[in-house]
């Protein structure tokens, strides 16, 4: 992002701020909302959820069902844990769910016989390869999304929006417009290793851990926070930021990758709408668990703890014979009221 654009971007809760309540009129709700850890107020709905899913389901509390919303939480929670970096540094992908479609669309393909009829592009390689393609590709995207926003000075919404459209349009190109089986790849995305948790779980735990790490005790995590909250400052201070920027931009492409890969492997094949929506419901949890759209302010724990809300949410939801579409009522319901709650801590801060 240019410079122009980033120093708005942080100075918009300053702007914010001159219309919200005078110091002296906080109050004590007021300074309560300003100061609560998102990690704790989530904690509460989390617990609240399922104690209540609990008496309406006989079904909810039980391992298996837990294992099931650990493994539904998993694919996006991959996807979303390096893209609370990218957000702390102020920056948004949007095209998450078409890369994590045309990422499973390229391995089917890739595996698919070259005389095959389902599409002309088959290559006709091995898993290994086509795994190595497939990463290859994710993280080419990644860079494409990180020089454009770094280097060109395009705004990463309007890249990862473009972004999107080309890669739905691709998946497209891909398949033939057909949704296309891959033999064999199986193992990523049912397989359960230990404790009879399912392999996906185990890598989205890997990925939390790794980012969590990445952020609290690394000079790459302290310049995240700190181009997310000043760009300018933290150019002055020395700090790269477009490489900053760059990073995480390659990490959640590539991260997105492996989601998209595993999503392949638990259904068994590829389609043309495969990640569809992948993207509202990792910007509702990074947005619930605290991160600001300003930048320079979130969590891995809160977007762990939101991912969980959600998923023990709609699986809740389910279990008490809730019509699916109220289901997605829900969640976009959810991304308005974190957002609406994240200006409101933001006024209610500066205000104080």
């Amino acid at each position: 992002m240019n410079e122009t654009a980033e120093t708005t971007q942080v100075s918009a809760p300053t702007e914010d701020s001159s219309t919200g309540p005078e110091p002296s009129g906080l109050g004590w709700l007021g300074r309560t909302i300003a100061s609560l850890p998102e990690t704790a107020a989530l904690l509460f709905v989390l617990v609240g959820l399922i104690l209540y899913f609990s008496l309406a389901s006989e079904y909810f509390f039980d391992f298996d069902n837990f294992v099931n919303i650990a493994q539904n939480s998993a694919v996006i929670g991959i996807i979303a844990m390096p893209a609370t970096v990218l957000l702390i540094g102020g920056q948004v992908d949007l095209s998450v769910g078409s890369v994590a479609g045309l990422m499973g669309m390229t391995m089917a393909v890739a595996t698919t016989a070259t005389d095959a009829e389902t599409t002309p592009y088959g290559l006709g390689v091995s898993i290994g390869v086509a795994l190595l393609i497939t990463i290859a590709l994710g993280f080419l995207i990644g860079a494409f999304n990180g020089f454009a926003v770094t280097k060109i000075g395009l705004n990463s919404i309007i890249v990862t929006l473009g972004g999107l459209a080309m890669f739905r349009g691709l998946t497209k190109v891909l398949g033939d417009g057909q949704t296309i089986r891959i033999n064999g790849f199986g193992d990523l995305g049912v397989s359960r290793p230990f404790l009879d948790i399912p392999t996906p779980v185990w890598i989205f735990i890997g990925v939390s851990i790794a980012c969590h790490l990445l952020l609290k005790y690394t000079v790459y995590g302290r310049s995240v926070y700190a181009v997310g909250a000043n760009p300018h400052a933290a150019r002055l201070a020395g700090i790269r930021t477009g490489r900053v920027l760059f990073i995480a931009f390659v990490l959640t492409t590539v991260a997105t990758a492996l989601a998209g890969l595993i999503r392949v492997s638990q259904v068994g094949s590829a389609a043309t709408n495969g990640g569809a929506g992948f993207e509202l419901t990792v910007v509702t949890a990074i947005i619930l668990g605290g991160a600001s759209l300003s930048g320079g302010r979130g969590s891995i724990a809160g977007t762990f703890l939101a991912l969980l809300v959600l998923n023990v949410l709609e699986n809740g939801l389910i279990q008490t014979d809730v019509p699916t579409f109220w289901i997605e009522f829900s969640e976009g319901a959810l991304l308005i009221i974190a957002v609406s709650f994240d200006r409101l801590r933001v006024r209610l801060g500066n205000a104080e």
